[in-house]
């Protein structure tokens, strides 16, 4: 099995998208990392061990602004975020791909393959966090926190997740906005494993159910961890991630 090869390539906004890659079989698997977050955590690294060992191909990258790749992170949106992703999918990736969102890469993911559904044999979403900005971070604010996104721009905001501040932007709501999945059908047709925490302080668990509720596959699974957190990163959940991979490539293959 060959080594992981890191690369770079110029994303749609001509910032540089870093991304690693494992040659192998296919469906190829690729992650989705979650808001401020990177290719380097611990779910991203565990999947790329996971696919050197069964042979298959494996895909973990970095969106403008986030961990390796170029751009200011106040510049990115839900929209560029996922041109970003479809641009490392179409150039980096051949055949069918089974992907793996964590968080807001849930979002990105499904956006991803309502645009390249010929191409996706499976989704998996880990805490998926679609509409979020909608959903949570405009209920969640103050009206005087919203008051300033929208007077200043931007705000920022300690979160448990990481040593500096999350940045929320007036621009990643306004365009947010115009990618809302959940009230609506979503038509997507492939297997779907949802894992989500019921201990999960930052998004709730019922976002996993009502995307499970508005897809049009009838392949779903929806695994609720009753001490589950946000990050699903302990060993348990990373063995239960594993076999989530696992089950869908030998799906795949019936």
């Amino acid at each position: 099995m060959q080594e992981p090869v890191p690369g770079g390539l110029a994303g749609p906004h001509g910032n540089q998208i870093a991304y690693v890659r494992t040659n192998g079989k296919t469906p190829g698997v690729i992650f989705f990392g979650g808001y401020m977050s990177d290719m380097t955590g611990t779910k991203a690294l565990s999947l790329e061990k996971l696919c050197r060992e069964i042979g298959h191909s494996y895909l973990r990258f970095d969106y403008s602004g986030h961990g390796a790749s170029g751009g200011l992170f106040e510049n990115g949106t839900i929209s560029a975020w996922t041109h970003d992703a479809l641009t490392v999918f179409d150039t980096v990736t051949n055949g069918p791909q089974i992907l793996v969102g964590s968080s807001m890469g849930g979002w990105i993911m499904l956006l991803v393959a309502l645009a390249r559904k010929k191409r996706v044999q499976g989704l998996i979403g880990i805490a998926q966090a679609a509409d979020f900005t909608q959903r949570l971070l405009e209920e969640e604010l103050t009206d005087e926190q919203l008051a300033a996104v929208y007077r200043d721009g931007l705000i920022k905001i300690k979160s448990p997740y990481a040593e500096e501040p999350y940045t929320y932007t007036r621009a990643l709501l306004e365009d947010g906005a115009q990618h809302m999945l959940l009230n609506h059908t979503v038509e997507l047709d492939c297997p779907v494993r949802l894992l989500h925490g019921i201990r999960d302080d930052s998004v709730p668990w019922q976002n996993s159910l009502d995307l499970a509720t508005a897809l049009i596959s009838n392949d779903v699974e929806v695994t609720l961890v009753k001490t589950g957190d946000h990050r699903l990163s302990g060993a348990n959940d990373i063995a239960r991630l594993r076999e989530t991979v696992i089950g869908l490539i030998k799906g795949s293959r019936n």
